[in-house]
């Protein structure tokens, strides 16, 4: 960008990596200087500049329809593979399915000397739960070229299903020390601290979330404490409740259903009842139907377990079932809902219905110590504290 200013492809590549840090005012006017010199360059540029443009302004589904038009002009497009993601963003099933299918389409073109589309389908299959197969994808992408970031995430989720435990953390501070800045650094920290989680390492856990997830990464901060929390354990570092205050009521707040939710986990660590009361309300007001029918439940069982309500969080998620897919993110941010409804199934004394919720993970995972002591009652789990005083919030029967 900076050697040679008009070309399009590089500009836009830039915005796309920085969009989160720029204003809408100077996110249009980028891309709009970038179009313009795509253009000269030729249709494939612009093609890929305007696909840019869509997926940086957050239009998922147009984004999704222009990438199928641009792919079936330009097979195996690397720069392009960079927006699939849009097909998930969309939060549909049958365009997830058409991103998935496209994806392995291009890695058959491309063959299997591409890195680049053996990490992208490596992804595809780890989000299908397909892990096995993710991780002999993300071996033979990281084989060939070993900083494939999106192959070192894809094996970070398989190992995840699979319950790698220290043998994943292990991968991943090697991967992550050769470049601290490596833009997916703090995301594979979260990813690490989830299988510290999962072998009982919760001081590990709390490390990670300290040192590495700051004031901006609510959410993975508190996916981490909340999961702590279910587990009898002590948080790390709290959020600061009036930020996260400030960020629901900001424009971006409710702008996606999967922020929204991360921000009402930020509200559930801290035990804001009448906040998460309050979001709940207005979730359910809203007129689109993932807020409504799927964001206020959750929000609302929230609510339930930090005010010592199992058996309605109970109620509110089992009726939401599957449903709880609308909530955006991908399979390993969305397990945390289930991981409530575990938590509220003891609390509530139905030992059985949690355990058969949870029988996959603790007979497919290697290392599942985090599901054991969601499966513990409260009280055994107060025994076993190392802290003094009750558990924490969600666990007040």
């Amino acid at each position: 960008m900076a050697e040679c200013p008009r070309l399009g492809v590089a500009r836009a590549l830039l915005v796309l990596a920085t969009a989160e840090g720029l204003s809408d005012e100077a996110l249009r006017e980028e891309l709009v200087v970038a179009y313009r010199d795509a253009q000269a360059a030729g249709a494939r540029s612009a093609s890929l500049v305007y696909g840019v443009f869509l997926y940086a302004h957050r239009q998922f589904r147009l984004t999704a329809d222009h990438l199928v038009a641009h792919f079936a002009r330009w097979p195996g497009d690397e720069v392009a593979s960079l927006m699939l993601d849009a097909f998930h963003a969309c939060g549909d099933a049958g365009y997830r399915a058409h991103g998935d299918a496209l994806a392995e389409r291009q890695y058959a073109l491309a063959g299997p000397d591409s890195w680049l589309w053996a990490g992208r389908l490596a992804w595809a299959r780890a989000e299908q739960g397909r892990a096995e197969e993710a991780l002999e994808l993300a071996g033979r992408a990281l084989a060939r070229y070993p900083r494939a970031g999106l192959a070192a995430h894809a094996r970070a989720h398989a190992e995840h299903d699979l319950g790698a435990g220290p043998a994943s953390t292990v991968f991943l501070d090697r991967w992550l020390a050769v470049d601290p800045q490596a833009v997916q650094f703090k995301h594979l920290n979260w990813h690490a601290a989830l299988q510290s989680l999962a072998c009982g390492d919760f001081a590990d856990a709390r490390r990670r979330a300290d040192e590495v997830l700051g004031r901006a990464d609510v959410g993975m901060r508190s996916a981490t404490n909340w999961r702590l929390l279910l587990a009898g354990q002590e948080p790390a570092g709290r959020c600061d409740l009036d930020h996260v205050r400030g960020l629901l009521a900001g424009p971006g707040g409710m702008a996606e259903v999967f922020h929204t939710f991360n921000l009402a986990l930020a509200l559930a660590v801290e035990s804001a009842t009448d906040d998460l009361g309050a979001l709940a309300r207005r979730a359910a007001a809203d007129e689109r139907p993932d807020y409504s029918d799927v964001l206020a439940p959750v929000v609302e069982a929230l609510a339930h377990v930090t005010a010592g309500r199992p058996q309605a969080a109970v109620d509110l998620l089992t009726r939401l079932g599957d449903q709880v897919e609308r909530i955006g993110g991908v399979r390993v941010e969305r397990e945390i809902v289930q991981d409530t409804l575990a938590r509220a199934l003891i609390d509530t004394g139905e030992h059985a219905r949690a355990a058969a919720l949870l029988h996959e993970r603790v007979t497919t995972r290697r290392h599942h110590t985090y599901e054991d002591l969601l499966l513990t009652p409260a009280n055994a789990l107060r025994v076993a504290s190392t802290s003094a005083g009750d558990l924490p919030c969600p666990c007040p029967s």
